[in-house]
């Protein structure tokens, strides 16, 4: 079990990918993924631009990419989240938002799993 915690401040901005075993507190601008095997937390005035995976999330603040947690998601009233979300369980308070799809339970559990993404229909024209 790993105990340690990692804290973006809302002064920073990071280009890159995030990688960590213990939980992680952002409050700043991350331009790529972030991956915890424990928690990940996103304050009201954070900006992500990249997918969150993680075994459990809470989310107060933006997020444009996917979101994969393998236990419980929480959407607090000002998130907003743009992209599909995997998620065994999922807590969303009156206010938060989000755009995309949304797979839930024990399938949406396994690592391996992702939303498919529908390809476009092409209609044939006929004479």
């Amino acid at each position: 079990m790993v105990n340690s915690s990692n804290v973006i401040s809302k002064e920073t901005k990071i280009k890159g990918d995030i990688l960590a075993e213990g939980n992680i507190r952002i409050e700043g601008v991350v331009e790529g993924s972030v991956k915890s095997k424990s928690k990940i937390v996103i304050g009201e005035s954070a900006l992500i631009n990249g997918n969150l995976s993680s075994t459990e999330a809470e989310i107060s603040g933006k997020v444009d990419g996917q979101v994969i947690c393998s236990d419980v998601l929480y959407l607090k009233k000002t998130a907003l989240i743009n992209g599909d979300i995997v998620t065994n369980k999922l807590v969303v308070e009156n206010g938060a938002t989000f755009n995309g799809r949304c797979q839930m339970g024990a399938e949406a559990s396994k690592p391996s799993k992702s939303p498919k993404v529908d390809e476009p229909k092409k209609e044939l024209a006929t004479g």
